[in-house]
């Protein structure tokens, strides 16, 4: 998949955006994040098999102690061979969202384009929202979901978000990027449907991130800035050009 940015359709509905733009460049890849809740970017450098130096930069996160992750990011990839960052591992100590991100870097730092995923997740009409991902203008992946049970397709009715992994790892690589991209947005979407202070107590999160860990998550304190970008002239990314 190859892409210049695309915009959201004019017709999408109120809901969670999700922007990924990976830049890949001679010795380095940038690959960066932008949504409702988080505004990050992971640079990897390399010598066209192993990654040298990781860079990560927090723009805008949710917790007091998200800061420190990336110097743990770099602890995780620093030294790794590209074609081995998926199966590194460590997502759960490190911050998912920079994690996939370096995940990503790794996978396309050889594309001869940048790639641009959108992921449009509604705000629920009737009890449903409609998950999909768009790139170059077109809808990659797609599904329907209630109370994060699947509703259609009919290949995927009745499977609860939680319950994708078997279909996943079915896909073949490129569609299974989409496919776990898309589900992690759906799962993040669901914030918006959550008081701010019912999401703000990191203590009785489960230990999934670098924040949440248990002796860290006695001291983080919820500090992120909200945007809703279905109700913004801008869009996710439209701010920060690539860094090369």
């Amino acid at each position: 998949m190859q892409s210049s940015p695309p915009a959201y359709p004019p017709e999408a509905s109120p809901g969670f955006r999700r922007r990924f733009r990976i830049t890949p460049a001679a010795g380095r890849v940038q690959s960066e994040v932008e949504d409702d809740y988080h505004c990050m970017s992971v640079i990897v450098h390399h010598d066209g098999a192993v990654a040298t130096r990781v860079e990560a930069v927090m723009r805008r996160a949710p917790w007091t102690t998200c800061p420190g992750a990336p110097e743990q990011l770099e602890q995780t990839f620093s030294g790794v061979a590209l074609d081995a960052f998926a199966a590194r591992g460590q997502k759960q100590v490190n911050c998912t969202h920079l994690h996939d991100l370096a995940v990503l870097a790794a996978a396309h730092a050889f594309d001869q384009a940048p790639l641009v995923y959108d992921i449009l997740v509604s705000d629920p009409v009737d009890g449903k929202r409609r998950a999909e991902l768009h790139c170059a203008g077109a809808t990659i992946l797609g599904w329907t979901e209630a109370g994060m049970r699947i509703v259609e397709p009919a290949e995927l009715t009745g499977l609860n978000l939680g319950e994708l992994r078997p279909w996943i790892e079915s896909l073949d690589p490129q569609r299974q990027e989409a496919a776990r991209l898309l589900r992690w947005a759906n799962i993040l979407a669901n914030g918006r449907m959550i008081p701010l202070e019912q999401q703000s107590d990191a203590g009785r999160m489960p230990p999934n991130c670098y924040t949440f860990q248990p002796h860290r998550a006695v001291q983080a304190k919820r500090v992120g800035v909200i945007r809703d970008f279905s109700d913004e002239a801008a869009q996710p990314l439209a701010e920060y050009a690539p860094a090369f």
